[in-house]
């Protein structure tokens, strides 16, 4: 028996099948919202102005350095070259204007090779296309190269071995050459020798100058050459790019160039191009020829300056001659070689003159020491010494008697003076006073003279002094003055 299903009543708040939607509650009544306005239009401008302005900020940049693959490489009639340089993604068109391109294009990229080329960018506005105006175009990984080369020098100018400059022979017997037998730099070498002396010495020493083992290979050539006793050692390449040239940028080129022991001179590449074998070796040469040039003398010009002083010596030797013919001409004129009695005959002459000369001088020399000795003689006699005695006798003599009359009259007045002095003491003299009775008494004690009773005690000792002789006595009292006996 099955039991019903159990049937349940709808809810009051539960809508039934058929039943309408609820209603939402009325929303209260919103302001209208503002209607946003239209953005202003854009800038309007022309073709060209457009350009103008993209000119203008193409220009800002400045100049900028790109990395590419050269592709679609072209050059027109005018000279100018045209080429793309593209990468996975983009493709930029590039120029190089004729007046530059023998700078930029020194090595010329083929297609495909990666490239950076430096540069400014431009407008090309009748066509509305841009492109790289390129001044400067280097394979990729240059720089790091450049960056190299530049540590390289710096090492090597510290070491002192860019400053060694000897000089280099002008009349070399053998003139060792380092360079490749298959390029171009031996051929402009031989050919500058063959236009300045065809057949000067040379020894080749082949080498190659540019791949892996190149730098070692020019090393070892080097001291090979030296060793075979060249006078001056000449490195030659022709021009090419810096990877193509940076055989002469290995250490092991420079260290062969310090070591050698003869002059070094260098031509690689052209003139723009300076490696580390140019700055060490002694003299470098801006290419191949002129390396050949500063090392072979020119037969020609050298035989033109041996005719030139062959002409000097000859002209010199004719007025040498000249000079001697006519010396001995002017010496065959003289009397002394045409007769050599004449030398005699004018010693003679000379002679005669010079005795005759000389007794006349002799002569009047000797009249005149006689009237001197003659003079001399009167004024002697005149100062003869016995006139002069007689003459000091005679004054003497007078002197003595003035000299005793003097002294006498005053021996006569000093003697009265003294009298008269004598006279004087006397009266004031102490002795005379003693002699009429008086005495003088002191005492014995310290000598000193009495002048008052006081000055004595009973019991001193006194001395008194007479006329003649003095007494010695005691004082027995003493009476002050004025203390009279009764």
């Amino acid at each position: 028996m099955t039991k019903p299903a159990d049937r349940r009543e709808p809810s009051p708040t539960t809508p039934g099948l058929f039943d309408a939607p609820p209603q939402p509650p009325p929303e209260p009544a919103r302001p209208p919202e503002p209607r946003p306005s239209a953005p202003p239009p854009p800038p309007l401008y022309t073709v060209g102005q457009l350009s103008a302005v993209l000119q203008s900020r193409l220009a800002e940049l400045g100049r900028v350095r790109v990395e590419g693959e050269v592709s679609q490489k072209k050059r027109t009639a005018s000279g100018h070259v045209y080429f793309d340089l593209k990468d996975s993604g983009a493709k930029l068109a590039c120029k190089v204007w004729q007046s530059k391109v023998a700078q930029v294009l020194r090595t010329d990229p083929a297609e495909g090779t990666q490239v950076v080329a430096w540069g400014r960018l431009d407008v090309y506005a009748p066509q509305g296309s841009y492109s790289l105006i390129v001044d400067r175009l280097e394979p990729l990984g240059i720089g790091a190269l450049l960056a190299e080369l530049e540590r390289r020098k710096v090492e090597l100018r510290a070491r002192g071995w860019f400053d060694r400059r000897r000089t280099i022979p002008s009349m070399p017997r053998t003139i060792g050459l380092v360079t490749s037998r298959d390029g171009a730099a031996l051929r402009d070498f031989l050919r500058t020798r063959s236009l300045r002396w065809p057949g000067y010495a040379v020894r080749l020493c082949h080498t190659p100058v540019q791949g892996p083992g190149a730098a070692e290979a020019v090393a070892a050539a080097i001291a090979r050459l030296e060793a075979s006793g060249v006078d001056v050692l000449v490195v030659v390449r022709g021009g090419g790019s810096l990877e193509d040239l940076w055989t002469f940028n290995e250490l092991a080129v420079a260290e062969a160039l310090w070591r050698a022991r003869v002059p070094v001179v260098t031509g690689i590449g052209h003139q723009s191009d300076t490696t580390l074998a140019d700055l060490v070796a002694d003299h470098r040469a801006h290419t191949p020829t002129d390396a050949a040039q500063t090392v072979i003398p020119e037969r020609a010009q050298l035989c033109a300056r041996i005719a030139r002083l062959g002409h000097y010596l000859v002209d010199a030797m004719d007025r040498r001659l000249a000079l001697h013919a006519e010396r001995v001409a002017a010496l065959a004129r003289r009397p002394v070689l045409r007769d050599a009695d004449w030398i005699l005959v004018q010693r003679r002459r000379a002679l005669e003159k010079e005795r005759a000369r000389l007794s006349g001088a002799l002569g009047a020399l000797l009249e005149r020491r006689t009237t001197r000795l003659a003079q001399l003689a009167r004024r002697l006699e005149r100062r003869s010494p016995r006139a002069e005695l007689a003459r000091r006798e005679r004054v003497f003599a007078t002197l003595g008697l003035r000299l005793r009359s003097t002294v006498e009259r005053r021996l006569e007045r000093s003697h009265t003076a003294l009298l008269g002095a004598a006279r004087g003491l006397e009266a004031v003299s102490p002795l005379a006073v003693l002699a009429r009775g008086y005495s003088v008494t002191h005492r014995t004690s310290d000598g000193a003279a009495l002048r008052d009773a006081r000055e004595v005690a009973p019991g001193d000792e006194i001395e008194t002094r007479l006329a003649h002789g003095s007494v010695t006595s005691r004082v027995e009292s003493v009476r002050p003055a004025g203390e009279d006996r009764a």
